[in-house]
């Protein structure tokens, strides 16, 4: 009996160990799957090509899409801020007689007929609508791949505060474009549209297409892209490299900067469009300075714990 108890004892011990054994060794290949080997720069290089090559591919079918129903964004998007029956026309004269100051805030209504000097002008100029559209269409996707490429570097606490960086990110980007579109660019139209040289009457206003379109592309994507001022601004914070204070200190140099930003992005000399464009970028710059702050007391509150 007890030499059929100590075989029962033996092999329950023998039952163990190997149970034991197969867990050590799951446990073994779990952490050799849980921590893979670290990538070589090749590996980098060859995942940042399928990245790139992703987005370029999304890119190209929205160029296709906007280039094959060309006439519609012509006729609707692209030569809207020329029209006088733009909305913003209308919104700015409804405004202005709402506030009681008559036809002050009222555009004159503008012509513009275009210009093409070259035998591939309006094919080229249909291509550098359909590539520029494509840009602003496919940015949240363009944005995205960078993001998943970026993410495997970030550690966990970074990942959880970048959460929802795509969706502001874009709406920022978006925001900006549409301000740079809808208000921007029928300030800028109307002024050189009205601007006259000399008394004579001997010049003719025809500007050439590709002008036309350069100008506006160059204000939807200059006030897309200035409109990433708060985002930036919060990137930096975590990274360490400003503070609140910091911007709080160089806010006048700012908004020289600003200004100089804003005469840039604006292609017409006159100060209306510039202080348009100065206006909301202080705005953008205060919000930055809450963010930042934000960042610094959390930071602060942070450190206070550990300690």
């Amino acid at each position: 009996m007890e030499e059929f108890s100590q075989d029962i004892q033996i092999s329950h011990s023998l039952a163990t160990e190997t149970s034991d054994r197969k867990q050590f060794f799951k446990r073994l290949r779990n952490k050799e799957a849980a921590e893979p080997e670290e990538m070589s720069f090749m590996g980098h290089l060859e995942a940042l090509r399928w990245h790139l090559m992703r987005s370029v591919i999304v890119w190209l079918a929205a160029a296709i899409i906007i280039f094959v129903f060309r006439d519609w964004v012509y006729d609707n998007i692209i030569l809207a801020p020329s029209s006088q029956d733009f909305i913003t026309y209308k919104s700015l004269c409804d405004f202005g007689q709402w506030l009681g100051v008559g036809n002050s805030l009222c555009m004159p209504p503008i012509k513009i007929k275009f210009l093409v000097t070259q035998v591939n002008g309006t094919f080229t100029s249909a291509l550098t609508i359909a590539m520029i559209g494509a840009v602003i269409v496919a940015f949240p996707y363009i944005f995205w791949e960078l993001w998943r490429f970026i993410k495997p570097a970030l550690s966990a606490k970074e990942k959880k505060y970048a959460r929802g960086s795509i969706f502001w990110v874009s709406l920022c980007f978006f925001l900006g474009a549409a301000f740079g579109y809808y208000l921007l660019a029928p300030f800028t139209f109307n002024f050189l549209a009205s601007f006259t040289l000399g008394t004579s009457g001997a010049i003719e206003y025809q500007p050439s297409i590709n002008d036309y379109i350069d100008s506006l592309t160059n204000l939807i994507l200059g006030c897309g892209i200035a409109f990433e001022l708060p985002i930036l601004a919060y990137v930096l914070a975590k990274i360490g490299l400003i503070t609140a204070s910091f911007l709080k200190r160089y806010s006048k140099y700012a908004f020289v900067l600003i200004l100089l930003i804003s005469a840039i992005i604006t292609p017409s000399p006159d100060i209306t469009s510039q202080v348009i464009v100065a206006i909301p970028l202080l705005l953008l710059y205060w919000i930055s300075i809450q963010l930042v702050a934000r960042v610094d007391r959390r930071k602060a509150k942070e450190e206070k714990e550990w300690s």
